[in-house]
């Protein structure tokens, strides 16, 4: 045992006065009327700050009452569905593109496209030697870590990493959504070497290629990949890229800019955040529960046995005995995630180039038949449907990528909100964030050392 880490009886006892006198009663917070997780009885968020950046539609209003409907995201105002349609069509990929409506509020003409990707690739090169003195230096086993403190450790090599004008943050983001890619996949490259003592591989981005096609490139030691791989891990990016201002992440980036902070700071930050499993840690899950499925279902095809393994899994019996069907639900949409509808068509193509048909099958039903049981199960304020970690996490099973790497990729995208939701923030200079709390604690006369 680690000296440094060990629990010993002394922590344990101080452990017990912290849980004993941090214990606040759950009746007070109906009392008081807070919304805990910003969030009311019926599930609906508390309204703390306005955006055009992004629009996520769950319900319409038919009359005086709220009904859910089938649900929309829409990127600055343009439906996700329809870009993603465009860019299919056109036979190209459309991160970048999305990228560039998210931060500047207008689709890019091909003109302009070209520029900014241009851009991107002259962004994309890291500081001379950072590769060998930050990332393969003391590697973590987690690589949300590994990407916060190489995030954290720009701040260093930028003379200007304090300057909060638009001009300077939207330089400083674009290296970093250009870099994250690299940051993410060299980290995992160290990783794989110094903890499990494989081959180290660190293969240069190409000049010419998409971000999808060079995290691919980048990672494999053969640098190959087909078209439909890169195309549906592109797909992942763009329904990954942003989400509104008040999921975790974003609202991290939002409290954080207000304070007047650096970039540096307030990513690595928003990186803290995502790295939880009940944000962007939620696709491993998944994966780990449909391979704990797949070890206790005889018959994949017997929609009986399936249907006892969810209830044992809402039952506390099954998997992690948390309770949960990972994958299911989400704290917006009720009838329909329309990330997890986009990714689900383009998820049965590559299961059938993988020959991972009975997998995809598998999914399929466990998506049909869990929100039957849940509601059966469970007093539920809204319908349940699976949810964008639902096929994300198959997705990366399917192409082979780490599982250490599925988090760090949900960032590579998400950073592309952030800076969006970033200069938002620091362009209509809001007030610092700073919601408040109630004490409920009496008040008690301060005891003299000798009299305790």
């Amino acid at each position: 045992m680690n000296k440094y880490t060990e629990i010993t009886p002394e922590l344990m006892e101080l452990a017990d006065l912290c849980k004993k006198n941090n214990a606040i009663d759950p009746e007070l917070y109906a009392k008081y009327d807070v919304k805990r997780g910003l969030r009311d009885l019926s599930g609906k968020g508390v309204l703390t700050g306005l955006t055009e950046i992004s629009d996520i539609i769950s319900y319409k209003m038919v009359g005086n009452e709220y009904v859910p409907c089938e649900g929309k995201l829409y990127y600055r105002g343009v439906d996700v569905e329809e870009i993603i349609q465009g860019f299919i069509h056109d036979d190209r990929f459309g991160f970048e593109e999305v990228t560039y409506l998210l931060i500047f509020g207008e689709l890019p003409t091909r003109e302009k496209l070209d520029s900014f990707n241009l851009l991107l690739e002259e962004y994309r090169e890291l500081p001379t030697s950072f590769v060998r003195d930050v990332i393969m230096k003391a590697p973590s086993k987690d690589m949300m870590n590994t990407l916060a403190r190489s995030v954290l450790t720009l701040y260093s090599y930028d003379d200007m990493a304090d300057d909060i004008t638009i001009e300077n943050v939207l330089r400083q983001c674009l290296q970093l959504i250009a870099r994250f890619p690299l940051l993410s996949v060299y980290g995992y490259q160290a990783y794989h070497h110094y903890y499990q003592g494989k081959s180290l591989v660190i293969h240069p981005p190409k000049e010419g290629l998409s971000t999808a096609e060079n995290i691919l490139r980048m990672l494999r030691p053969n640098k190959s990949f087909t078209k439909l791989e890169a195309k549906i891990l592109d797909i992942a990016l763009v329904l990954h890229a942003e989400h509104g201002g008040g999921n975790n992440s974003t609202f991290t980036t939002h409290v954080v800019t207000s304070s007047g902070t650096d970039t540096y700071s307030t990513v690595a930050a928003s990186l803290g955040s995502l790295k939880g499993p009940r944000h962007g840690g939620a696709n491993i899950k998944v994966v780990k529960m449909f391979e704990d499925m797949k070890e206790n279902i005889k018959d994949w095809e017997d929609e009986e046995e399936i249907g006892t393994y969810i209830s044992n899994l809402l039952n506390k019996k099954a998997f992690d005995k948390s309770g949960l069907v990972y994958g299911m639900g989400h704290a917006v949409y009720s009838i329909s995630d329309p990330r997890a509808n986009v990714l689900k068509q383009f998820v049965r193509s590559l299961s059938e180039e993988k020959g991972m048909d009975k997998e995809f099958a598998l999914y399929e039903k466990v998506e049909r038949i869990a929100p039957l049981i849940i509601a059966k199960e469970r007093k539920i304020y809204k319908g349940v449907s699976a949810n964008v970690d639902f096929y994300s996490g198959f997705v990366y099973h399917m192409l082979g990528l780490p599982i250490e790497l599925y988090t760090p990729i949900f960032a590579i995208a998400r950073i592309s909100g952030w800076t969006a939701h970033r200069l938002e923030e620091l362009n209509n200079a809001g007030k610092i964030i700073r919601p408040s709390y109630m004490c409920v604690a009496k008040h008690n006369p301060y005891v003299c050392l000798e009299d305790r």
